[in-house]
Order: structure tokens, then sequence, then C-alpha cells
């Protein structure tokens, strides 16, 4: 059995407790969280008011759910520690601290994973095997929206790191391609220090173009992808977990005014029916096989890494007004 705690017991931190206490082959011992448990998520766990007293219990495995702006302190503890770790996204605050944390364990030969759960959604799993059996052709663009109200939970971050990463992570995942560019504009409406609102645009290193619409302004929740290829396109609803295909038409259209106005004509729609099990316990399962050193998709520091960067280059083009480039380091401008 892996023994397995739980640092952070915010709203994703409860849910991990939750994952965890059900999952064959672990064994909940407890949680860390300055503020004790006041909602009860451990049910019987034990629980410590610093991670220090939980990791020096002996861990397996640990969920570092704490606020993004403590990741490194707590990160580097739990390396020094030799605790394999999924990290939840963003990885760290900055783009330094995110590639001191992903240096630790890569030099301790530790396990360690991001949460980016949307990989992890049945429907973009789905779109991602269609897109693999080449169902779109040529792939030219994928867009995102991702919207909805301010949750008060968020404190120390923006829609960048917090909403956007989730985006830049999933497209290039879904795309099979990194970002080599992207150019961001942001807006302050809320009266805090960070963007509640971004609209960026970039480009994958093998010329797909992509399109993200990220804010906490809508007054309703939405959560979509789109896959555009030279065959149709693929759309993704996370919220649902459906997926759904519009296949370019392939009869000639009799009405004439139809046809001037039609670059592409309509096709087939296909809403696909596929299994539909929680992300949570996909990415948590992937987390502890990995553990265990079997095969297991999960989401890398070195990923988690390129998400962060990427979410520099967004903040640094909204910051400049101009295009930010990606190179292996530093994100750059012109």
């Amino acid at each position: 059995m892996l023994r397995a705690g739980v640092i952070g017991l915010g709203t994703m931190g409860r849910h991990h407790v939750r994952v965890l206490r059900a999952m064959e082959g672990v064994d909940f011992v407890g949680v860390a969280d300055p503020s004790g448990d006041p909602h009860g998520a451990a049910q019987g766990g034990r629980v410590f008011i610093s991670d220090e007293q939980l990791i020096e219990g002996g861990l397996d495995m640990a969920v570092l759910s704490a606020p993004t702006e403590h990741h490194e302190q707590v990160a580097m503890r739990l390396a020094g520690a030799g605790v394999p770790t999924l990290v939840e996204k963003p990885l760290a605050h900055t783009l330094d601290a995110a590639t001191r944390i992903t240096e630790a364990f890569e030099t301790a030969g530790l396990v360690g994973a991001v949460g980016h759960i949307e990989r992890f959604n049945p429907a973009l799993q789905a779109m991602r095997t269609k897109l693999e059996e080449g169902l779109l052709g040529e792939l030219y663009q994928i867009a995102t929206r991702r919207q909805g109200p301010f949750p008060v939970r968020i404190k120390d971050v923006g829609v960048i790191l917090d909403l956007a990463t989730h985006d830049v992570d999933l497209t290039a995942w879904v795309g099979g391609s990194s970002v080599a560019a992207i150019s961001a504009r942001t807006a302050h409406k809320t009266g805090r220090p960070h963007e509640d609102l971004v609209a960026a645009t970039g480009v994958l290193a093998d010329g797909t173009v992509t399109n993200h619409l990220v804010n906490w302004l809508s007054p309703y929740k939405e959560r979509e992808i789109v896959a555009l290829g030279e065959a149709g396109a693929l759309i993704a609803d996370t919220v649902t977990a459906d997926l759904t295909f519009h296949a370019n038409g392939s009869e000639l259209n009799q009405w004439e005014e139809l046809t001037r106005f039609r670059g592409v004509s309509e096709g087939d729609v296909i809403r696909y029916s596929i299994p539909k099990p929680e992300p949570l316990m996909t990415e948590m399962l992937a987390f502890r096989d990995a553990v265990l050193g079997e095969p297991a998709a999960v989401v890398t520091m070195r990923e988690g890494l390129a998400a962060v960067r990427v979410a520099e280059a967004m903040r640094l083009s909204a910051r400049e007004g101009v295009t930010s480039y990606l190179e292996d380091d530093e994100p750059t401008t012109a």
C-alpha cells in the first residue's frame, strides 16, 4: 500500500482527499493545512498544521494543493524528503520557481507530476484520439473558451496562471506540438492586482493557429475546445464531457444563393458516445501507477514548466503590447 498525503485543503485539496480515500492500493494517512480541517475532509486521516509534520510521518506519494505562491517551498521539502509528488497546476507562480521545482525532482529521480486535469477529461482524451487517427486531416486551428464567474477561492494569481495554463497545456497536448509564439491582451475589471480577462492568439510549432478567451467576468460557465481541420471540426465541451464532430459536407448544394455564401458546406453531425469516468480519478490513478513504476500518462513537471513558460509569455506580451516568442529558456518579444 502506498502511504499518501495531501497538503492544502482548499477546494481541490478536499477533492484529492476524497479520491485518494477511494483508490485501491493507496493508504490515505493524513492532510496538512495551517487552518486545520474545518470542513472535516480528512474523515479519519490525521490532520497536521504544517507540511513538515506530515512529511516526517513518512509518505510514498503526496498531492500539493496549497496556494500557488507556496508551491516552491513545499515542493522543495517534498523533493528533499524523496516523496513523489503531484503539484496542482500551475506548477509555480513564476518561471524561475517552476524551473527550480522541476530540476529538483529530476535530479532526485522522483516522479513529479502536475495537475493539469483537463488532459484527463473524457471529451479531450477522445478528441486527441480522433486527431491521431486523422479524422480531421490537416489541423488548422485550436480555439478554446474558458469563461465564468469569479471564484472567491482565488487570491494569489490571475486568469493567466489559474485558467489559461489549462488551455495552453491541453492545446499543445491535443495538437501534438509545442507553442511557438503568442500574443495576448488583458483586462483588470474587478479591482484586483491580477488580470481577470485574457484574449490570446498564438501558433504551434507545426503552424497550427491557436486562440484562447479566458475570463472571470462572465455570468455563465463555458468550457469549450474546438479543433478545426480540412475535414471538419471537433467540439469538446469539458463541462458535460461531450465530443461532437461536424463534418464538411460532400453533397453539392443546389441552392445558388447558399452556395455563394458558404466556403465550406455543412455535413453530418455526430455526437460520440464515450465512457465518462471522473477526470480527477483518472489523473490520480495515472499518478499512482507512475509511482509504482508502471507505464502511466501523467503530466510531467517538465510539461507543467512549459505551461508556466507560455503563461509568462502571455503576460510579457500583454505588458509590452507585442508578440512573445517561445525559446528554450525564456520568452522573448519582437
